[in-house]
């Protein structure tokens, strides 16, 4: 599961830096695309405002198939305050933007799985594939627009992998 689970999350993080390469994060000093995993970093009370952060809520598998399939809830929580420059009156504006950011990222919706334990990571013998997201309400909190979508991600398992 951690190889589906990483390979979904690089494949995003890959495709993001090419939809919008301004959408950054600072984490630990270094600048990269503005997309994290929430087990991965320190943790934050609030999603940090202009970022998609990644939360792994769900496992299921399914063992009855000739190959074990795996089925992962993620939750992409992204918020934004707006533009300090527009005081903010264009959080609606930006939200939607991130909205539109998430579902390029997600085509096509699948990618190799590759295994991040080697470096360079190697290629395996399956895909990781999801569904397209579901969005939540937004909400809003404070000064801030927040939205959570959510994304069905299935792999199979393949064999000696954990």
């Amino acid at each position: 599961m951690e190889n589906a689970k990483n390979s979904f999350y690089v494949a995003l993080r890959d495709r993001l830096a090419v939809v919008n390469p301004a959408r950054t994060v600072v984490v630990r000093g270094l600048a990269r695309p503005g997309i994290v995993v929430a087990e991965n970093e320190l943790v934050e009370a609030m999603t940090p405002p202009d970022v998609f952060v990644l939360r792994w809520t769900k496992l299921a598998a399914n063992s009855s198939l000739p190959e074990a399939l795996s089925e992962m809830e993620c939750e992409i929580h992204y918020a934004t305050d707006g533009n300090a420059d527009n005081a903010g009156m264009d959080r609606g504006r930006m939200l939607a933007a991130m909205d539109g950011e998430l579902l390029a990222m997600m085509q096509p919706y699948s990618t190799t799985k590759r295994n991040y334990t080697a470096s360079p990571a190697t290629a395996m013998q399956t895909s990781v594939f999801w569904l397209g997201p579901m969005f939540g309400p937004v909400k809003v909190n404070r000064e801030r627009l927040e939205r959570v979508a959510t994304v069905q991600v299935f792999s199979y398992q393949e064999p000696g992998e954990l």
